[in-house]
């Protein structure tokens, strides 16, 4: 039996919140699956030592529109699939399904509008599999010998974000940093890309800046093994969080401008903060960057580290 999985949306960290259904049903099946996938979710990084996942197929600009449907049901017909799970409510990967001759389709309902991307995932899945499911994602990765000093509290702090209204001031991760050094000896590693090298050199270039590495010029395998063995993740709602709690990680994220409720509340080894005056009510457009408390994350920080 064949199975292919359809998960189109772009986000790292959609794709680990996903995980946990991806699993469900190859053991429902007892068969890695196929997935579908955009390649800005890093799916073929993430996944490369999933054995529950046999093959991605990228979906690719050039399968959208007209043309592309037919491009993308003619790759899925050659493989001659049994039965796909479509992860969303769109007309077009039905279409497609049925275009590739697959004739076991299970879907979302069709045309839904509003979607919780957790609750949606795990009823369609449940239903599949007829069990529960934990939403705890768990992302399988081979761990690479590395010596980390066990007398130094390893920290991934995510400094970056995508997008301006979601990106807490570099000058806070400065000031959070030294108050966390006044207790223990700590290393950080700064979870940014080339885009953010004016706040990679504003960190390294302040008081702690000796004790950090940053991840702009490694692949996002390399930067797994790091955070694997780090003791915690304290940053903005991104892929790097998401990654820290499948990796098993304990993540302190701060959500400023994107919704708390379908981001933040699937693990138990998530933390937030929000701006203060929200309570489970962040959302996208909240715009809540300057509000976010400075003492509620030192506190949250050092609780999760102690």
């Amino acid at each position: 039996m064949k199975i292919l999985i359809i998960q189109q949306r772009y986000g790292i960290g959609d794709m680990v919140i996903f995980l946990p259904y991806i699993h469900a049903i190859s053991n429902k099946f007892n068969k890695p699956i196929t997935l579908l996938a955009k390649e800005s979710s890093k799916a073929k990084d993430i996944l490369a030592e999933d054995k529950h996942v046999d093959e991605i197929i990228t979906l690719s600009e050039d399968k959208d529109g007209l043309g592309g449907l037919f491009k993308l049901s003619s790759e899925i017909r050659k493989r001659k699939f049994d039965k796909v799970f479509i992860f969303n409510s769109s007309l077009r990967y039905n279409v497609v399904a049925k275009l590739a001759g697959i004739k076991s389709i299970h879907q979302y309902p069709l045309f839904r509008s509003k979607d919780n991307i957790v609750h949606s995932a795990k009823i369609f899945t449940e239903n599949v599999v007829n069990e529960v499911v934990s939403t705890e994602p768990n992302l399988k990765i081979i761990s690479k010998k590395k010596d980390y000093d066990k007398n130094i509290k390893h920290i991934c702090l995510g400094i970056s974000a995508s997008g301006l209204t979601k990106r807490w001031d570099i000058k806070n991760y400065i000031k959070l940093s030294k108050e966390l050094t006044k207790n223990r000896k700590c290393k950080f590693y700064l979870a940014a890309g080339k885009n953010d090298i004016d706040l990679i050199k504003e960190f390294k270039n302040s008081d702690v800046g000796k004790n950090c590495e940053s991840f702009e010029k490694l692949g996002i395998r390399e930067t797994l093994q790091i955070i694997k063995n780090c003791d915690c993740y304290i940053g903005s709602d991104t892929g790097f969080a998401h990654i820290a709690v499948g990796l098993g990680i304990k993540a302190l994220t701060l959500f400023m401008d994107s919704p708390v409720m379908a981001y933040g509340k699937y693990s138990s080894r998530m933390t937030v903060v929000e701006p203060e005056g929200e309570k489970n009510s962040t959302t996208h457009d909240t715009l809540g960057k300057d509000k976010i408390s400075f003492k509620e994350v030192l506190y949250k920080a050092n609780e999760i580290l102690n």
